[in-house]
């Protein structure tokens, strides 16, 4: 039987060339505000799905949220099938999605309900603002739906800090399985000089660099300490900061329950305050992190002063009846507990000590993505940023950080503590 030809009527920005030519099975994009990377992600898709020679093809496309999805992605969907609506292809308003005439299907998902997707197959998948999806999304459902059919994906994005999207550019860049694509507006073109200069004027620097020159590193918008980060950097204050044997170290924790517990590691030189570890994980009790205190002394010559814990460590455990300072003594940890501020008061002790810290670059390196990160909450309905933190990812490190301020003027150092049972002097 022979084969129609249909003219799908989309026509790539020239930008954009190099992706749908790609051979490569995974792609990242960069790309300024108003590039058009949706519009040609969804054709691709759509293409994709028309010439794929398996049975019944799926293709899906992501966002952060669902309804991100409807709003960003469905009016392009249903324009780039159009004119296969005469060949049998259907539009499915209520579920977002398209059936195309060869029994291929595009269907439009958000990440903040991933577990919908568990058990599909996938073909190929767009991940639309990668940064900000559900860390668990990719790696425990969306990966996985590839793996039978060998399928694609693609992870588009503008940068937002120095988060997952900029560990996964990072990565791609040398790995020959990857297509990479950078688009900045002062390169494109696509946006012309006038608006530019427009934009310029009406946002900060650090805004303009990130939305339309694909800066990883300007500050994230709300960021409480970006700036300052930034500033400690081009200051060369994050360096490789060697642990001082004479100096006593000091650490700080935030303790996770479900959640992840973050450890700093630092030590005091006149008004200096040099950060020489940072340590986070989840999924662990108490005595994974005392086992984390012994290799540090072990491996790396810690001299231990004191050890800081938030105040809810004296909290008693309905199972156990025991505060988590108990526990922390049994495990050979005497906690000291920081002074109860409010959250506003600690970020301020934050900013009040940035421009004293300096921190090692390679120990340090997630802890001060987490710094970077680490912002205001928005309001969508208002417009507006809240005064409470947003909780995420880099809420546990900023936490830790935030005590380690606090704490700062009750630190005296002191002879080094010796633990009764982990030993740990």
């Amino acid at each position: 039987m022979s084969q129609e030809t249909i003219n799908l009527g989309y026509v790539s920005r020239e930008q954009f060339v190099p992706y749908h030519k790609r051979k490569e099975r995974w792609a990242c994009i960069v790309a300024h505000r108003r590039a058009g990377k949706t519009v040609a992600c969804i054709n691709d898709l759509v293409d994709a799905c028309l010439r794929c020679t398996e049975h019944n093809p799926r293709m899906a496309y992501i966002t952060p949220l669902y309804a991100q999805a409807k709003d960003v992605a469905w009016v392009y969907l249903k324009e780039a099938i159009a004119p296969l609506i005469a060949h049998g292809a259907t539009i499915n308003e209520a579920e977002l999605r398209v059936d195309l005439p060869n029994g291929g299907r595009v269907r439009l998902y958000g990440s903040d309900n991933y577990d919908r997707m568990r058990g599909i197959y996938l073909d190929a998948v767009v991940l639309d603002e990668y940064g900000d999806m559900d860390p668990r999304a990719w790696p425990e459902v969306i990966r996985p739906a590839l793996s039978d059919r060998k399928g694609s994906a693609t992870f588009i994005g503008t940068p937002k800090g120095e988060n997952a999207f900029f560990d996964l550019w990072n990565e791609a860049q040398d790995d020959p399985e990857w297509f990479t694509l950078m688009l900045k507006a002062s390169e494109t073109g696509i946006v012309d000089e006038e608006e530019l200069i427009a934009a310029r004027r009406q946002m900060t620097n650090d805004q303009y660099r990130q939305e339309y020159e694909c800066s990883f590193s300007a500050s994230v918008i709300g960021s409480y300490y970006g700036s300052m980060i930034e500033a400690a950097e081009e200051q060369g204050r994050i360096t490789s900061v060697p642990h001082e044997a004479e100096l006593q170290v000091n650490t700080v924790f935030d303790l996770g329950i479900s959640d992840s517990t973050a450890i700093w590691a630092y030590q005091q030189v006149g008004k200096e305050i040099r950060i020489i570890n940072h340590y986070e994980a989840s999924g662990h009790g108490l005595a994974h992190y005392a086992e984390k205190l012994t290799q540090w002394r072990d491996e790396l010559g810690y001299r231990y002063n004191r050890h800081w814990f938030p105040h809810d460590v004296e909290v008693r455990e309905l199972g156990t009846g025991k505060t988590r300072v108990e526990t922390l003594k049994e495990l050979g940890i005497p906690a000291s507990v920081v002074p109860k501020l409010s959250v506003d008061d600690g970020i301020n002790a934050v900013r009040r000590i940035l421009s004293r810290c300096w921190f090692d670059k390679d120990k340090c390196k997630d802890g001060l993505k987490a710094l970077r990160q680490y912002r205001t909450e928005y309001d969508d309905k208002r417009k507006t940023f809240r005064k409470t933190p947003l909780h995420d990812w880099s809420s546990h490190s900023a936490d830790a950080f935030r005590y380690l301020a606090v704490s700062l003027k009750e630190n005296k150092v002191t002879k080094p503590l010796v633990y009764s049972n982990a030993g740990i002097v």
